[in-house]
């Protein structure tokens, strides 16, 4: 018949063995079973592990031919599952289609510290867009009539122009070809996409006209606490402009220019990534937490709006703030209306913030209070929280946190009035609570708090 794997075997095959034909019932999703697709596959693996049972009782030997790796996407692995735990079984491991791709590209999939992810696609596109940016290198398996949405998800993760596309890898009918180059009316199941290892390419040189800044926030803390949007982001960019201390947690890439700089130069720093990009750079200003709040967005968007840099595409790629994650830590804290403060006067005056601090507190909003002290600035905390016990009690629930998601992670939970500004510094953020905030200690003795 039409079967790849005993087309490849055929060779090895004698007239004395005895062959079991397991022809899928189904090829797309279409079928008529009343239980529906899955249901008619679960059948179908049934009654296949049926008759291969009857010959391993029977006390004959049974090879079940896969193609790749019978582990990988394959169909043994339902038969696997229905049989081993009965049966003595040897799986063999095989080459699989991306492995042979590969080597048909000529092109490395992973190099030193790269990531490989596989996707099937069959995934919805919004999500082979988003892990297609986050990762470095990919394969996207399942093609045939997936193909336009793995096409436009490639293009969404602005990665088509590094896309190949690899048709029935060394079997008869090979073909290899820039997967934008090809006709998705004629792509078969049997092919790859593939995006190969960026140390091993090389960086393109940068294209006139082609370049942007994207304004991209790591989250508090590590890697865990960064989007895929934003890793792919970061991935695909020329440039690195950034705090020192953000720019040390992005990994470095071959080809990839770095440029740390003072905290308190913002607005150079947004000039600097905007003449990048105009130049025709693909540029990420990097920003801890999320870009928008107290952060870079402001000033890369400030200097954008001069007509010299009109032109220049500019993009914000949200990401988790420090609020977010020490509410997360502390419970809920934040789960009804709140309102969210810098306590530094360096760009307002401390009059300015009280009078904020003070219309917050008698409208019973939750506080988020980021910037609360520095090596500099020590007093601003013990001020705000004299504001604030004008119209909070003084057993108000305040969560204290600092360096959340880092090694130096602390988060308490303290009375308004037992604030000690000696425990707060720019690494900290403070959540103070309403009138319907709530502390419980749980079974295990650990305290929440939720609104």
């Amino acid at each position: 018949g039409r079967s790849i794997a005993r087309g490849i075997a055929a060779r090895y095959l004698r007239a004395e063995h005895v062959e079991e034909l397991l022809v899928y019932p189904v090829t797309t999703e279409a079928t008529e079973h009343p239980g529906g697709y899955r249901a008619a596959l679960e059948e179908f693996y049934e009654e296949a592990a049926g008759r291969l049972a009857a010959h391993l009782d029977a006390g004959r030997t049974v090879a079940v031919l896969a193609e790749g790796d019978p582990f990988f996407y394959g169909s043994y692995q339902h038969m696997h599952k229905r049989l081993a735990h009965r049966y003595e079984t040897e799986v063999v491991p095989g080459v699989t289609s991306f492995a042979a791709a590969s080597a048909r590209l000529g092109r490395p999939l992973v190099e030193g510290e790269e990531v490989l992810t596989v996707l099937p696609g069959t995934l919805p596109e919004e999500e082979l867009a988003a892990r297609l940016a986050a990762t470095d290198s990919a394969v996207v398996m399942k093609l045939g009539r997936t193909f336009p949405k793995v096409r436009r998800a490639l293009e969404s993760a602005g990665r088509l122009d590094e896309a190949r596309y690899v048709e029935r890898a060394t079997m008869d009918g090979e073909r290899t070809a820039p997967l934008a180059d090809v006709d998705a009316g004629d792509v078969p199941y049997f092919s790859v996409a593939v995006l190969p290892s960026r140390v091993a390419a090389g960086r393109p040189e940068p294209v006139a006209g082609r370049g942007e800044v994207v304004v991209v926030g790591t989250g508090p803390a590590g890697p865990l606490w960064l989007t895929p949007q934003s890793r792919g982001a970061l991935a695909a960019a020329d440039d690195l402009v950034g705090y020192a201390t953000y720019i040390d947690r992005v990994p470095e890439r071959p080809g990839q220019s770095r440029h740390a700089s003072d905290n308190r130069v913002e607005s150079e720093r947004a000039e600097f990534a905007l003449q990048l990009a105009a130049r025709g750079r693909r540029v990420a200003v990097v920003s801890g937490g999320d870009p928008g709040v107290f952060a870079m967005a402001t000033a890369v968007l400030e200097i954008a709006s001069r007509p010299e840099y009109a032109d220049v595409p500019v993009r914000v790629l949200p990401g988790v703030t420090a609020a977010n994650a020490a509410a997360a830590r502390a419970g809920a804290p934040l789960g009804h209306d709140y309102a969210v403060f810098s306590l530094s006067d360096r760009l307002k005056p401390w009059e300015v913030v009280a009078e904020r601090l003070r219309a917050a507190a008698g409208a019973d909003l939750v506080l988020a209070l980021y910037n609360p002290g520095s090596g500099s600035r020590t007093w601003q905390v013990g001020a705000a929280r004299d504001v604030l016990l004008e119209h909070r009690a003084p057993g108000t629930p305040v969560v204290v946190a600092r360096d959340v998601g880092g090694a130096g992670e602390r988060v308490r939970i303290v009375r308004l009035a037992d604030l000690d500004p000696a425990e707060v510094d720019m690494r900290t953020i403070l959540l103070v609570g309403s009138s319907r905030t709530r502390v419980v200690r749980r079974g295990d003795g650990e305290e929440i708090v939720w609104t």
